[in-house]
C-alpha cells in the first residue's frame, strides 16, 4: 500500500533499476503518481510495467497518459498508437494519438485520429480538438 507523496517509489532491490514490488504494484504506483500529478515519475514507473507486461493496454495507456502530461508527446504517441493497433475500437486511444501528433507539431498526421475518436464517440473535447486542428490547417493554407 503506498503511505503517501514521500515514499520512495523507484526504490530498487536490484541493480537493473527496477522499482520493488511486482507489475500490479507498479501499475497502482503509477497511477497514483499520475493522479497525484507527478507525470513524469508515473511514466519512469509505468515504463517498467509495460516491459514486464507488453500485452497490457490499461498499463500502455496509462504510460500513454503519463508520457502526455509529462509533455514526452512523441512518445505518447507511440503508446496511444500501439493501443489503436491492438484495438481499434478504443476512441479514447484514437483522440491521445491525435492530441499527442498535434502537440508534438505534426497537425497535419492529428487530423485522421481526431476524426475517428468523434466519429466513434462524438464527445463535446474531441469534436473541440478536431474543430481546432482542422481551423489550424486551413489558416496555414490560407
Amino acid at each position: 500500500m503506498i503511505e503517501g507523496r514521500n515514499e520512495s517509489y523507484a526504490s530498487s532491490n536490484d541493480p537493473g533499476g527496477a522499482p520493488s514490488g511486482g507489475v500490479y504494484e507498479w501499475f497502482r504506483r503509477g497511477m497514483k503518481l499520475l493522479e497525484e500529478g507527478s507525470p513524469a515519475a508515473a511514466a519512469a514507473i509505468l515504463e517498467h510495467a509495460a516491459q514486464a507486461e507488453p500485452g497490457s493496454r490499461s498499463i500502455r495507456e496509462a504510460l500513454a497518459r503519463a508520457q502526455f502530461n509529462s509533455r514526452r508527446y512523441d512518445e505518447a504517441a507511440g503508446s496511444f498508437r500501439w493501443i489503436v493497433d491492438a484495438n481499434p475500437t478504443e476512441d479514447y486511444a484514437y483522440f491521445g494519438l491525435g492530441m499527442a501528433l498535434w502537440r508534438s507539431g505534426d497537425i497535419e498526421a492529428a487530423q485522421e485520429p481526431l476524426a475517428m475518436a468523434v466519429a466513434m464517440r462524438p464527445l463535446r473535447h474531441y469534436v473541440s480538438a478536431l474543430k481546432q486542428v482542422r481551423a489550424t490547417l486551413r489558416a496555414r493554407r490560407a
